[in-house]
């Protein structure tokens, strides 16, 4: 019993103290603060735990885009076809220092990366595209006025 107990503090101290998302080989380039966004796209955006899920509903696809979260971290996407619903790993997405979001998840040190704003930018320079965020229903409870702290 002892053996087990100790077996398992080693597990949950080992996994669920990391500090930071950090692989400077997985740095992307810079958001562009520059451009501007064109429009929003009726596409929905939600958190699914430790993953972003995009839902295309329209008939509009789009090749080879860098979608970007929280205007930080970018991940590039191959096809966004009309009618699919594509969902993306949080841990795939990355910013310009090799730092990514905090997924979530049961061991987890810091709270997960929110899904605020997320854009497509369909080549550089040109005006990109908003997406709809839909916010959890925790975090659209703790935004109620008669709601209690947590």
């Amino acid at each position: 019993m002892r053996r087990a107990a100790i077996i398992l503090a080693l597990a949950v101290s080992a996994t669920g103290c990391e500090t930071m998302r950090y692989e400077p080989s997985k740095a992307t380039r810079a958001y562009p603060f520059g451009t501007p966004q064109e429009r929003i796209a009726n596409v929905q955006v939600f958190n699914d735990g430790d993953a972003m899920l995009i839902v295309n509903p329209t008939a509009e696809g789009w090749t080879d885009v860098d979608v970007w979260l929280n205007q930080r971290y970018m991940k590039h996407v191959t096809r966004l076809d009309a009618g699919q619903t594509l969902r993306i790993p949080l841990g795939d997405f990355w910013d310009v220092r090799g730092e990514g979001p905090f997924p979530g998840g049961l061991l987890r040190y810091y709270p997960p990366t929110p899904i605020r704003l997320v854009q497509i930018e369909v080549a550089p320079g040109k005006p990109l595209v908003g997406l709809l965020a839909i916010p959890t229903e925790q975090e659209l409870e703790a935004t109620r006025i008669d709601a209690e702290p947590m």
